[in-house]
């Protein structure tokens, strides 16, 4: 009888302690806490040929969508690509995480999704594959993978509420805000520190303008996710996202100085995931007219230490931010070059840079420089493909607000008042989207 991880999937090694070093890494990675790379290391030491842990080795290198992990996936692949114990599952994962480290995004999407679906009680897969459904805007996949894949767990079972918290966080990037708070909180209900299912609920909270019930929401289950270390500065950023909502930019910087960007302010070397949210809020605030102070220029510095330019375009377009937030005009300059190169090449970046990434970054260009007709011009076209170069909507709202504040300070009012009335049709509620529509020239709201 082969053997099998926690959750019934075969592996290729008899080594229990190994197994069990695997199966908690995966519990690690679906709670988002330190450190699957460490026990994942640790089944490698108990088992050198274990090809599964290589494999998850190289999926936990594609999760962090950096040029700079490449290399490492490529090693963790070479060190299980020839092992003749290697069973089909396990090949499979190398085969993906290879087209990755290639640069082919879409067909490395597609061999965890066929993982997915062939494995549904694999959920290494389930969650690296729903990671790429987010990084390459696949709000459908993001829905439909869990789901898909709960017909193979009994309600409840131990494994089973991570894909309510995934379920939760597609159904809201659908605009299902009811049926994704149920699952959100279900999940929660089965798993409190589902880190994820608590960023899922966060989402809804946000998207409908519930800003201090968010905030409140956050605070109280701030045990739960504050000690999951991959997640918890995204989830800090949704609680400043929040604040901001109603102009508490001290209370904004407070969490940004605490919690998004310690280590920052400290010249440490920081993930693009956790760079991007530092961008998103400073840029937010600039939009506001806060002050920053020297942030923007720590963030700067940040993204160029981190480098990796060219080769995801989402993470490009905010150190572009960054950069142009400091006034480092010849740092911009050089990640608009880098990314001009990816999109003269091949390959799943190459389209998103060409399609999405470039357009908007020059927008944002001539946004930083006051052309705010020539911001309009480049953003509106591009902004309704902008989900397929990846984030959640929340994050995308950044480029919405750009482009408003460009039409507002543009003077086309035409266009003010079609994405301020969205907004407050969104978020009527909204002091944010209330001005907005006040500055935009609209009609007197409804009471």
């Amino acid at each position: 009888m082969p053997h099998a991880d926690i959750h019934g999937n075969a592996v290729s090694t008899a080594n229990r302690a190994a197994i069990a070093k695997l199966d908690e890494a995966t519990g690690l990675m679906l709670g988002f806490r330190a450190d699957p790379l460490a026990a994942i290391d640790a089944a490698i030491a108990e088992q050198p040929d274990f090809a599964m842990a290589h494999a998850f080795r190289a999926g936990l290198m594609v999760m962090s969508m950096e040029r700079a992990s490449v290399a490492e996936a490529e090693a963790s692949i070479a060190a299980a690509w020839d092992l003749p114990v290697a069973n089909d599952r396990e090949r499979a994962h190398l085969a993906a995480a290879q087209a990755w480290c290639e640069g082919d995004f879409v067909a490395a999407h597609r061999g965890y999704a066929a993982l997915a679906a062939a494995h549904p009680r694999d959920l290494f897969a389930q969650q690296v594959a729903h990671q790429f459904d987010f990084f390459l805007g696949n709000p459908a996949g993001l829905r439909d993978r869990p789901a898909a894949a709960m017909r193979a767990w009994r309600t409840g079972e131990e494994g089973f509420s991570w894909l309510l918290g995934m379920q939760a966080f597609g159904l809201e990037e659908n605009g299902e805000y009811a049926a994704a708070e149920d699952a959100g909180r279900m999940a929660l209900a089965l798993q409190p520190r589902d880190a994820w299912a608590v960023h899922a609920v966060a989402h809804v909270m946000e998207m409908q303008g519930r800003d201090q019930e968010g905030a409140a929401f956050l605070e109280r289950r701030e045990a739960d996710w504050a000690p999951a270390a991959i997640l918890a500065v995204h989830n800090w950023w949704h609680l400043a996202l929040f604040h901001l909502e109603r102009g508490a930019f001290d209370r904004v910087l407070g969490i940004y100085d605490r919690a998004v960007a310690h280590g920052i302010a400290k010249g440490e070397a920081q993930p693009a995931i956790d760079l991007v949210d530092a961008s998103a809020m400073l840029w937010r605030l600039l939009l506001r007219g806060a002050d920053t102070g020297r942030r923007f220029a720590q963030l700067s510095m940040a993204w160029q230490q981190a480098g990796g330019e060219g080769f995801y375009a989402f993470s490009d377009l905010h150190a572009v931010m960054a950069h142009l937030g400091a006034g480092r005009e010849e740092a911009a300059a050089q990640v608009l070059g880098a990314m001009r190169r990816a999109a003269a090449g091949q390959g799943t970046n190459a389209r998103l840079t060409r399609e999405v990434g470039l357009p908007l970054s020059e927008g944002v260009w001539a946004f930083s420089r006051g052309d705010f007709d020539r911001a309009a011009q480049l953003m509106a076209p591009v902004l309704p493909r902008a989900r397929d170069f990846g984030g959640s909507n929340a994050q995308r709202d950044v480029l919405s607000l750009t482009l408003l504040e460009a039409a507002l300070r543009g003077g086309d009012r035409s266009l003010a008042q079609l994405l301020a009335a969205e907004r407050i049709a969104a978020k009527p509620d909204s002091p944010l989207a209330q001005a907005f529509w006040a500055r935009a020239g609209g009609g007197r709201l409804a009471a």
